[in-house]
C-alpha cells in the first residue's frame, strides 16, 4: 500500500472527523469525490486505487479528471467545482504529511475553480404560492402532510435536509412560535413561525398524534421523508398547480425554490438583507445579496430615487480616432 491510501484514510477520520468535526453531508460529498476520482485514475493508469501514489493524481490528471465530470457525467459547474474544493482539501493535508511531494501538490492546487455565469435566482410569486399550496388534496392523510410541508417550506426557508429532518419537539407554538433546527455548519438556528402558519401546523400535530420525538413530516411507515421523497412531493403538487397557475409551467420548483421564495417575501416587505442572512442561516451576507439582484420591483423604486429628472441625455462624443477605436470596442 502506498502513501496515498493512509493519507486519504487519515484525512477522513483525522482532518474531517476530529479536527474539523465534518457534518455527514460533507463527508459523504467529500466520499464520492475520491470514489470518482480513484475510479477514473484506475481507468487511465491501470494501477488499482490502493496501489496509487501521490504523484499518480497530478494536476493533468486530475484536470482531465474534471472535464470528465462536464463532458461525460453531465455535472455543472459548480459540481466541478465543489469536487475541485475537495481535492484541494485532501492535498493541502497531504502536504502536511508528505512534504516530499510538494512540488505535484502545489500543481494540484494551482488548478483554479471554473468561473460560470451566475442565474437569477427563481422564487415564486403570490398566486403561484397560493396554487402550489392548494394542490395537495386535503382530503387524504398524504395531502395534509403535504400542505403542511409546503406551508412550513415557503414560510421559513428552510434547506431541504433541515425541512426533512425535523420532528415534533423541533416545533414550539406557545408564545414565540418557531422551529428549531440544526442548520449548514451545525450552527442551531430558529425560525418564528406566522400565525397562519401555526395553525396549519397546530392542526397536523394533533392529526400526527405520535409519541415525541418524531418525525414532523413522516412518510405513510412512519420513517423519516427522505429529500428525493421531498422533491417527487413537490413535483408532483407543481404540476397539479400548473391548471390553475400556468406560469409554474416556466419553472422549474425545487425544494430551493420554496426557500428562494422564503427571501424574496421578506426583501419584499422590506426586511434587511442581514436578518434575511439570519434567517436563512447564511455564513455570509454576501450570499443573501443574490435576492436583491432578483428583486426588479426593489431597483426600479431605487432609479425612481436617484435617476434625475432633467439630466442631459446625450451620449459623449469621441473626437480622437484612437478614442473613438476605444469607445467601440
Amino acid at each position: 500500500m502506498t502513501a496515498l491510501a493512509p493519507t486519504l484514510q487519515a484525512f477522513f477520520t483525522d482532518r474531517l472527523g476530529r479536527q474539523r468535526h465534518a457534518s455527514p453531508h460533507t463527508v459523504a460529498a467529500y466520499r464520492d469525490t475520491f470514489r470518482l476520482l480513484l475510479t477514473f485514475a484506475q481507468e487511465h493508469t491501470g494501477i488499482a486505487p490502493s496501489h496509487l501514489r501521490v504523484v499518480d493524481l497530478d494536476a493533468p490528471l486530475v484536470g482531465a479528471f474534471l472535464d470528465h465530470l462536464e463532458t461525460e457525467r453531465g455535472n455543472s459547474v459548480r459540481t466541478r467545482n465543489a469536487r475541485l474544493a475537495a481535492v484541494h482539501s485532501l492535498f493541502r493535508y497531504a502536504a502536511l504529511q508528505h512534504p516530499e511531494y510538494a512540488a505535484v501538490i502545489a500543481r494540484v492546487l494551482a488548478i483554479p475553480p471554473k468561473r460560470f455565469d451566475r442565474a437569477i435566482v427563481t422564487y415564486l410569486t403570490d398566486p403561484e404560492i397560493a396554487a402550489l399550496l392548494a394542490a395537495p388534496d386535503q382530503t387524504s392523510w398524504v395531502g395534509r402532510r403535504d400542505h403542511a410541508m409546503l406551508t412550513v417550506a415557503i414560510q421559513t426557508g428552510l434547506r431541504a435536509s433541515e425541512l426533512v429532518a425535523l420532528t415534533s419537539d423541533d416545533v414550539h407554538l406557545g408564545t414565540g412560535p418557531h422551529v428549531s433546527c440544526l442548520g449548514k455548519g451545525r450552527k442551531q438556528r430558529i425560525t418564528p413561525l406566522t400565525t397562519e402558519t401555526v395553525a396549519v401546523v397546530a392542526i397536523w400535530l394533533a392529526e400526527l398524534g405520535q409519541h415525541s420525538p418524531s418525525p414532523l413530516f413522516p412518510t405513510t411507515r412512519g420513517n423519516r421523508l427522505s429529500r428525493d421523497g421531498l422533491e417527487r412531493r413537490i413535483a408532483t403538487h407543481v404540476r397539479t398547480a400548473r391548471a390553475v397557475c400556468p406560469s409554474l409551467a416556466e419553472k422549474t420548483v425545487s425544494p430551493h425554490v420554496l426557500r428562494h421564495t422564503a427571501a424574496m417575501r421578506l426583501l419584499n416587505a422590506g426586511v434587511d438583507t442581514t436578518v434575511i442572512a439570519l434567517w436563512l442561516g447564511h455564513e455570509s451576507i454576501a450570499t443573501t445579496k443574490v435576492y436583491v439582484h432578483a428583486d426588479l420591483a426593489l431597483k426600479e423604486r431605487a432609479l425612481a430615487r436617484t435617476a434625475p429628472t432633467h439630466a442631459d441625455q446625450r451620449r459623449f462624443q469621441p473626437t480622437d480616432a484612437l478614442l473613438e477605436f476605444l469607445e467601440s470596442l
